[in-house]
């Protein structure tokens, strides 16, 4: 494994290469400045996706959801503690498939709330359904300690 990764940067979309030891130093973006890795989650849309999970090397949890679905807005505020709680290994971000409807028929994405994780470029795991916090937390990293390989094949 490299001991770099490239990391999308959530603010303008443009990727940077952190070394993996600085990525708990808030790395921040070379093009806009803003950090790398927040504790928030951040919105995405069909043109900023392919960036932060297919050419991103760092791990990335989407939340598809949508705004009518009351376990997805249940889910909201246990997804926002996981963020906290996971930052900066994973950075969560959330994709409206309401909005973003092509994006979601793309991922294959049959029912709200359904979390995918991405690392290395590529799909690790999906789950669907609401959890609370402690349980994105652990299913996540149990994911991602299972994982073979972070990094893309290239």
């Amino acid at each position: 494994m490299s001991d770099s990764l490239i990391v999308a940067c959530p603010h303008c979309h443009s990727r940077n290469r952190v070394p993996v030891a600085r990525l708990g130093e808030a790395p921040t973006c070379g093009r806009c400045g803003m950090p790398l890795r927040p504790d928030a989650p951040f919105a995405l849309h069909a043109g900023s996706f392919d960036a932060h999970a297919l050419r991103s090397d760092a791990p990335l949890l989407v939340d598809f959801w949508a705004p009518w679905c009351g376990p997805c807005r249940t889910m909201a505020p246990a997804f926002e503690a996981a963020a906290r709680a996971l930052a900066p290994e994973v950075a969560l971000a959330k994709v409206d498939t309401e909005a973003e409807a092509v994006l979601g028929g793309r991922l294959g994405i049959r029912s709200i709330p359904t979390l995918v994780l991405f690392a290395g470029g590529r799909e690790l795991a999906r789950q669907s359904g609401a959890m609370p916090a402690q349980a994105i937390v652990q299913w996540t990293r149990t994911q991602l300690q299972a994982a073979p390989s972070l990094r893309p094949s290239r």
